[in-house]
C-alpha cells in the first residue's frame, strides 16, 4: 500500500546540519571494537554476517557496523574512516536527542505539569471522582498570580504510582487526541476535496503522522501537547497526500490553498517538537 508520512523532526523538509561540536568520545553498550574518527574516540558494535557490503547505523545506544564475514579489519577501519564525519556527526545528534529527551521526561507526582493545545496544565489528584480517563476533568483554578491556570483533576488516590499518573494523563489526552483529531479532519477534507476513511493514533517516537492511498490517516496522539494551528498543519499536511502521494509543488500548493501561511507553521512544528515531554 503507498503510503507517505510526516517526520516528527523534519516536517516537509530536509533537516538543518547541526554546528554544535562532536564529544571528545562515544561508546556503545555493546562495544567489541574501537577506533579514532574525526577527533572523537568510538567504541562501536561490529557484526559479521552474510552481506555483501559493509554498511553503518547509528541509534540512540551508538554506532553499529554490520560487514561480510570475509571483511578485514583494515577494510572496515578504512570504511570508517571514509565516512568519519558523517558518523561522528550523527553520533553527536544521537546524543544531543538524547539529553532533550532526558531533560523533557516528566517526574509524575500531584503538581506534575505538562502541555494540552500549547498551554500549561497541572496534575491534581482527587479520590472523590470515579477512577479513569473518562470521569477525568480539566478544571480553571486560580494561581498565585492571580491569573487562572488548567489543572486535570484526576481520580486517583494520594498513594498511585508514577506509573498509575502516566498511564491516567496519557489515556485522558489521547481521548482528547482522537476527539479534536477527527473534527479537524472532518473540517478540512472538504476544503481539499479528499474524503478520508479511518483515522489511527500513533505513538511513533519519528513520525507526526501518515496518509495511506486508502484514505488511511494515522496522527501521533502527543500532537495534543501542541497549539491547535500546529495540529491544523499536520491534518491538512496528510489530506493534502490524499491528493498528491508526493511532496512535489502540487502538493504544497494543495497546502498553502487551506493554510497560506503553513511555512511558518512548518518551522514552529519543527521546534516544538524536539521539545515534547518523554512518554
Amino acid at each position: 500500500m503507498l503510503q507517505l508520512a510526516l517526520d516528527l523532526f523534519n516536517p516537509g523538509g530536509p533537516a538543518q546540519p547541526g554546528a554544535s561540536s562532536a564529544p571528545a568520545a562515544f561508546g556503545h553498550p555493546r562495544a567489541n571494537r574501537r577506533i579514532a574518527l574525526a577527533g572523537a574516540c568510538v567504541a562501536y558494535e561490529f557484526r559479521c554476517g552474510r552481506r555483501r557490503t559493509i554498511g553503518f547505523a547509528v541509534g540512540p545506544e551508538g554506532l553499529t557496523v554490520s560487514a561480510p564475514r570475509w571483511s578485514t579489519l583494515a577494510e572496515v577501519e578504512a570504511a570508517l574512516r571514509e565516512k568519519a564525519r558523517w558518523i561522528v556527526a550523527k553520533l553527536g545528534q544521537a546524543r544531543e536527542r538524547a539529553d532533550q529527551l532526558a531533560a523533557a521526561r516528566i517526574r509524575w507526582q500531584e503538581g506534575a505539569e505538562f502541555h494540552y493545545l500549547g498551554e500549561p496544565v497541572r496534575l491534581a489528584l482527587d479520590p472523590r471522582r470515579r477512577p479513569g480517563p473518562a470521569s477525568a476533568a480539566l478544571v480553571q483554578e486560580p494561581a498565585p498570580s492571580g491569573a487562572a491556570q488548567s489543572a486535570l483533576h484526576a481520580g486517583l488516590p494520594q498513594q498511585a504510582s508514577e506509573a498509575q499518573l502516566r498511564e491516567a494523563v496519557q489515556a485522558w489526552l489521547m481521548r482528547q487526541a482522537r476527539r479534536l483529531f477527527t473534527q479537524r479532519l472532518d473540517h478540512f477534507a472538504p476544503l481539499l476535496g479528499v474524503r478520508w476513511r479511518r483515522l489511527g493514533l500513533s505513538s511513533a517516537g519519528t513520525r507526526w503522522g501518515s496518509a495511506g492511498a486508502d484514505g488511511a490517516i494515522r496522527l501521533n496522539w502527543r500532537l495534543i501537547h501542541l497549539h491547535s494551528s500546529l495540529i491544523d498543519y499536520v491534518v491538512v499536511h496528510e489530506l493534502a497526500h490524499l491528493r498528491e502521494m508526493n511532496h512535489s509543488p502540487r502538493f504544497w500548493q494543495h497546502v498553502q490553498g487551506v493554510l497560506p501561511g503553513y511555512a511558518e507553521l512548518r518551522a514552529r512544528l519543527r521546534q516544538h517538537g524536539q521539545r515534547l515531554p518523554t512518554w
